[in-house]
């Protein structure tokens, strides 16, 4: 399982980082987990086929989380016509917006879009990737997903409100990967966290500036512990 920070920002862009997009690369399959930012510009940057995309996995529907899937959408619709994501969204009605986008800025009839509405437990298997969404407190509807492919685990936590409250309980698992957000706590918080699991590497992304002592403190720390840490940069790729 390959992945790549496509966008690795906060709530806003920055010089050199977008808001939040990953690509996971498992064989010749593409998934996404958020596209804050314009999977299709990566897609086409790297010489990805967009037919590649078999999912798109929406941790909640804050906008630094979700500003590239319109575009997306749009483009699967009327150009790239022959993907066919299973797109899963926190709250379905976000579906009837698009909808009305393309509305206003398309005039052909549009095709059929597998949206899908993200609920606890196993919210996609395709036989290559399995995706579990567990729930968090972020805002009203927000979650993790823990994806499975290829013999590895990676948990993606997305915003939570704070480690101690909401992080996932992987009890039982060996993680091979965490990519853990910490746009709105220190991520020093994570540490009593991990400590409780079996996690073999960390990768902190979602971090502002704000925070960024906290974000090398962490990584310091686990590194010490034996437990390989980076933070995360436009365009990073990670080999799981």
């Amino acid at each position: 399982m390959k992945i790549t920070f496509v966008g690795s920002s906060h709530g806003v862009p920055e010089p050199h980082r977008k808001c939040t997009c990953i690509m996971l690369e498992v064989g010749e399959n593409v998934y996404f987990v958020d596209m804050g930012t314009s999977a299709i510009d990566a897609l086409i940057t790297r010489g990805i086929s967009v037919d590649a995309v078999k999912g798109v996995f929406v941790t909640h529907m804050h906008g630094d989380h979700t500003h590239g899937l319109i575009q997306f959408v749009d483009l699967i619709t009327w150009y790239f016509r022959t993907p066919d994501p299973v797109i899963c969204l926190p709250v379905p009605d976000a579906a009837k917006v698009i909808d009305a986008w393309l509305d206003v800025t398309l005039n052909i009839a549009k095709k059929e879009i597998r949206y899908r509405e993200t609920q606890p437990g196993v919210v996609f298997d395709d036989g290559i990737l399995k995706v579990t969404a567990i729930a968090t407190q972020h805002c009203l509807k927000s979650y993790a997903y823990l994806v499975e492919a290829e013999g590895k685990t990676v948990l993606f936590t997305g915003d939570l409100k704070n480690p101690g409250i909401d992080f996932p309980d992987i009890s039982g698992k060996t993680v091979d990967l965490v990519v853990c957000e910490t746009a709105h706590f220190p991520s020093t918080d994570y540490l009593p966290v991990f400590e409780k699991y079996d996690i073999k590497k960390v990768c902190v992304t979602h971090y502002s500036d704000r925070f960024l002592a906290s974000v090398l403190s962490l990584c310091e720390t686990l590194n010490e512990k034996g437990i390989p840490a980076l933070r995360s940069t436009d365009d990073l790729e990670l080999n799981v």
